[in-house]
């Protein structure tokens, strides 16, 4: 199994208390830490207003992290879960992606997803087109950057974005491209498109809902003549672990008295909510290793874990990487 690791950068209010003029130094140094770790990757948001709740705490920017991660770490690879399509305009997101590969010597992942936080997008002027667009520009987008990456043009005349010989150079630095990970469990649309140019997919659930996409996604890659075997499936795990199970229980009420003065009990538990869900992950490193192990067992290859409370205190994370990582790496 391989493991990625997210960096808090504000979104999920993980970064309260914390100066913002010392919020990078936190980020940098969480960062350099996994790149002398065993992580396999470091992961970013890419939103622009907290949750569960818009509020004016700070929410870092994720393709500017990812180049100053870039430039700050040396070995770990960088991931961003995921990129909004219409955040950006596709031509020119291939061409940031594409020099934040080269600043990186060729460590960059590329998630992509429909975006869904209806919020921002009326906030920043991108109005909310109905799931059908979204899905549709997020098709002609991969279509545009895998054409950018691979050729170093770009040509598309498509509904959403026209682009007519848009160079792209260099190319990235990986051979073949940025692999492309392709975010979102739509059934008939976001996993056609990653049967279709997705090394990696991240999708979650309870087991049934995991077996049933998973099938469907070998289901396309049949139909569209690509190779399900060489797809990584990956999960989003909420991750809070103590050496016993009421460590991890103190972890988690800690978590929430941060939370509760910033958002209130109704919001903070629903910041909460997702420890309690089929991605959630608290209690001791051995209930960790039980349920990866199910999960694996189930098709998912890459696990990259969210521990909240990281910016503060690293112990979770570091008792992660002593006992979990090791026994399924």
């Amino acid at each position: 199994m391989r493991f990625g690791l997210f960096i808090p950068q504000g979104w999920r209010h993980d970064l309260v208390g914390v100066d913002p003029a010392d919020q990078w130094a936190v980020m940098r140094d969480l960062a350099s830490a996994a790149d002398s770790g065993p992580w396999e990757s470091l992961w970013v948001y890419d939103h622009f207003h907290t949750i569960p709740v818009p509020s004016d705490e700070p929410t870092h920017e994720a393709w500017t992290l990812m180049a100053a991660f870039a430039a700050s770490t040396e070995r770990i690879r960088l991931g961003q879960m995921c990129t909004c399509m219409s955040y950006r305009n596709p031509a020119y997101l291939a061409k940031v992606a594409a020099t934040v590969d080269h600043v990186s010597g060729g460590r960059l992942d590329f998630g992509i997803g429909g975006g869904w936080y209806e919020h921002e997008w009326l906030a920043y002027g991108y109005g909310f087109p109905s799931a059908g667009e979204r899905l549709a520009r997020l098709r002609e987008g991969v279509e545009i950057m895998r054409q950018a990456w691979t050729t170093g043009t770009a040509t598309l005349a498509g509904k959403h974005y026209q682009v007519d010989g848009a160079i792209v150079r260099p190319l990235p630095r990986q051979a073949g491209g940025i692999p492309i990970w392709v975010a979102g469990g739509g059934e008939k649309v976001t996993l056609r498109i990653a049967a279709k140019y997705a090394a990696y997919t991240n999708f979650g659930g309870d087991p049934e809902t995991f077996t049933r996409k998973s099938e469907i996604l070998r289901g396309h890659c049949a139909d569209l003549g690509t190779d399900f075997d060489a797809i990584t499936q990956s999960m989003e795990f909420h991750t809070i672990i103590g050496a016993t199970e009421a460590e991890a229980t103190e972890r988690r009420r800690a978590i929430e008295a941060r939370l509760l003065p910033v958002l209130g009990e109704a919001n903070t538990a629903s910041a909460m909510a997702p420890y309690d869900g089929p991605q959630g992950l608290v209690g001791t490193p051995e209930q960790a290793y039980e349920k990866l192990v199910a999960s694996r067992d189930l098709g998912m290859g890459y696990a990259i874990h969210y521990f909240p409370e990281s910016a503060y205190d690293r112990s979770g994370v570091e008792l992660f990487e002593r006992e979990v990582i090791p026994a399924l790496a």
